[in-house]
């Protein structure tokens, strides 16, 4: 094999492409590295780690057809490394490769290619839809950090999509706290539901470009694809909880915030807190106001309030102040909205204006 690629083009691909070889040790070493295919498709990059895969076009030209495998992490070091542009030469002969740039070369040992799995692509589609790589990375990225990242029940360490009447949603829980993200999709007629480990989900969502990609699924895998690449996962097939009955149906007190306040005040009191990383939130609507406080017997103790239009009952909760202020980066409305349903019950953290999102978080005890 030989071919000629720019070096840029080809160090941005490697550094992508690498994300899904094996890390770890692994009785079959290709998995730890990138397989190069020169043929009649062009070149492609591909690798797997078995749980997620990808195989990536790049632009080229192929003087000698052929396929060889690399060492991911020695190939993604070469790259990186990499000054200036132009174009490289990379020939494959015996068990070596050789790269050639303008100023120097590098002599690779190969890896065994004829044991590299194939990547495999759902044929029986139990949910096959197209949307643009902007609007899906926005919709999984929102709540992927909310899954647990305990393996201990792999359906709460994975990102729930599903879709009914038009509207995809995805959801994750740690059942500490839950965040739901709706996207409406005009003309998708179709109901699905299936579950992607929060880890793979990150891992393709980095991946993705922001162009239309084509979303298809089966009962075990699913593959994400455009023109550039395609990218593969396994899914969970464990039944998600029924998280619709936590989502409180109507609240006690509902108080209104200017999201920039509410984040200053949870860092000041961040500094108070104790081991548990307890604050508490209190809702007084003669003062209008939300106080937030926190004590640590090695620190101090803080009580600052906010000014707020506060609705219904006086109340006071405790959170671990991480969660509290883990939907804030998220929201973009200028508002939010801290709606209580009681003592011992969820809080729901809302963008004024906002109904596409929704983050709900269990109180600690008092």
């Amino acid at each position: 094999m030989i071919i000629s690629i720019d070096k840029k083009e080809l160090a941005e691909a490697v550094s992508s492409v690498s994300r899904f070889a094996e890390r770890r040790s692994t009785t079959l070493p290709v998995l730890a590295g990138i397989v190069i295919v020169a043929g009649d498709d062009g070149i492609k990059l591909r690798a797997t780690n078995l749980e997620t895969g990808i195989d990536r076009k790049i632009n080229g030209t192929i003087k000698d057809p052929g396929v060889v495998a690399l060492s991911a992490n020695t190939l993604r070091e070469i790259t990186s490394s990499f000054t200036g542009s132009g174009q490289l030469t990379l020939e494959h002969g015996g068990d070596t490769v050789v790269i050639t740039t303008g100023t120097g070369r590098s002599t690779l040992k190969t890896l065994p290619y004829e044991d590299f799995p194939i990547l495999p692509f759902p044929e029986a589609t139990a949910a096959n839809f197209s949307i643009s790589g902007s609007l899906l990375k926005n919709l999984i990225g929102t709540v992927a950090g909310c899954a647990s990242p305990s393996s201990v029940r792999p359906e709460l360490g994975s990102v729930l999509i599903s879709a009914e009447g038009g509207v995809i949603k995805a959801v994750a829980t740690d059942s500490f706290r839950l965040a739901e993200k709706k996207i409406t999709i005009p003309g998708l007629n179709s109901q699905f539901s299936f579950l992607i480990p929060a880890k793979n989900a990150l891992d393709i969502m980095q991946t993705l470009p922001d162009e239309m990609i084509e979303v298809r699924s089966d009962d075990h895998q699913c593959a994400f694809s455009c023109p550039s690449m395609m990218l593969t996962t396994r899914l969970v097939t464990i039944a998600y909880p029924d998280y619709a009955q936590i989502i409180p149906k109507s609240f006690v007190t509902d108080a209104t915030v200017l999201r920039k306040d509410f984040e200053s005040v949870l860092k000041q009191s961040a500094v108070f807190s104790d081991s548990f990383q307890k604050v508490r939130l209190g809702f007084t609507v003669g003062d209008k106001k939300v106080t937030i406080q926190a004590q640590n017997n090695d620190v101090g103790d803080s009580s600052d309030s906010i000014s707020a239009v506060v609705k219904g009952d006086e109340i006071e909760l405790s959170f671990n102040f991480r969660y509290l202020t883990a939907p804030l980066s998220l929201i973009t409305s200028e508002s939010i909205t801290l709606s209580a349903s009681g003592i011992g019950r969820p809080l729901v953290i809302k963008g004024v204006g906002d109904a596409s999102f929704l983050y709900l978080v269990m109180p600690m005890n008092q």
